[in-house]
């Protein structure tokens, strides 16, 4: 997001040589200058945020502007501060109303909701706009963010942490066999239908990498794919891994969908028993707990590498 500055004049190169009177009052215009664009840059920190993208709302708390955010989203989910604020809707149905009525400075939302984002611009409201992309993304966005709330020092830090912690898991598991691995977003409960799994952008892929894996559909360039059984089948996984946000399943019902992928039993994957589930939302929001997720990954794939030396 660009940002205003003052901008000193250009200097006719063609005048005199400048007395010294003349230069001493340059240098006290440069530093006023210099004053205003400070100003300026302060004045355009936002003090009250609406924000619908529930990665973005992680980080505005991660990086220490927790207390500037006045709305969330209605999927909103962590930290738990999130739960005093209140909900103004999400992707599909925004509540303007409720957005407006909050007196927000700022809302962030996706790229995608043209028309609110149209509403807001005709209330005056200036609008931060949201799109997925990988893990440097992430981290790119924390200090954007940091940029925009006043909150450069810590948001410094929040991204400095995520790069520090993923290249720990890199180099931990860099001696190990990379395996094959089919990451499934969603299907049908109790069959193998309407898989939803990693395509080879965004940052599901980049987790997948970071773990010590081979997403088995990288070669795809989507964020997701629709594989059915013999596309499944062709791709050979030696790890299939399922993924899901808290509370979708219960654990009675988790614990016997292992089974259904024995209906495919000549993937590797099933043959050698490593199908996995996990879950929690930060497997799946694209916010500053990704080196946590992607530690999860990492210890499926290789547990040995994380035993205590």
């Amino acid at each position: 997001m660009a940002f205003g500055a003052s901008q000193m004049n250009t200097i006719n190169e063609n005048k005199s040589v400048l007395c010294r009177s003349q230069q001493f009052s340059l240098v006290v215009t440069f530093f006023l200058c210099a004053a205003v664009s400070q100003l300026g840059a302060q004045s355009d920190t936002s003090k009250r945020i609406v924000s619908i993208v529930p990665a973005v709302t992680e980080m505005l708390f991660a990086i220490g502007a927790g207390e500037q955010v006045v709305g969330v989203s209605s999927f909103a989910s962590y930290p738990d501060d999130v739960n005093s604020r209140p909900r103004v809707g999400a992707l599909l149905d925004p509540n303007i109303e409720s957005i407006l009525s909050l007196k927000p400075d700022l809302v962030v939302m996706h790229e995608s909701q043209t028309d609110a984002i149209e509403q807001m611009r005709r209330s005056s409201i200036e609008v931060f706009l949201y799109r997925h992309g990988g893990i440097s993304d992430i981290t790119g966005m924390v200090r954007q963010l940091g940029r925009r709330t006043g909150q450069t020092t810590k948001a410094t830090t929040v991204a400095k942490e995520i790069e520090v912690a993923l290249q720990s898991i890199r180099t931990r598991v860099s001696n190990y066999h990379k395996p094959r691995i089919l990451l499934v977003l969603g299907r049908e409960p109790d069959t193998i239908r309407n898989v939803y799994a990693s395509g080879g952008i965004g940052f599901l892929n980049d987790m997948v990498m970071a773990a010590g894996g081979i997403n088995v559909f990288a070669h795809v360039q989507s964020e997701a794919v629709r594989p059915n059984a013999e596309g499944i089948l062709a791709a050979s996984p030696d790890v299939i891994i399922e993924i899901r946000a808290e509370g979708l399943w219960s654990d009675n019902k988790i614990s016997g969908q292992p089974n259904v992928w024995d209906t495919l039993p000549a993937i590797p994957a099933v043959q050698k028993d490593r199908v996995y589930f996990l879950d929690g939302s930060d497997l799946t929001v694209p916010g500053p707990r990704v080196a946590q997720a992607t530690k999860r990954l990492a210890k499926t794939l290789h547990p040995a590498a994380f035993k205590s030396r």
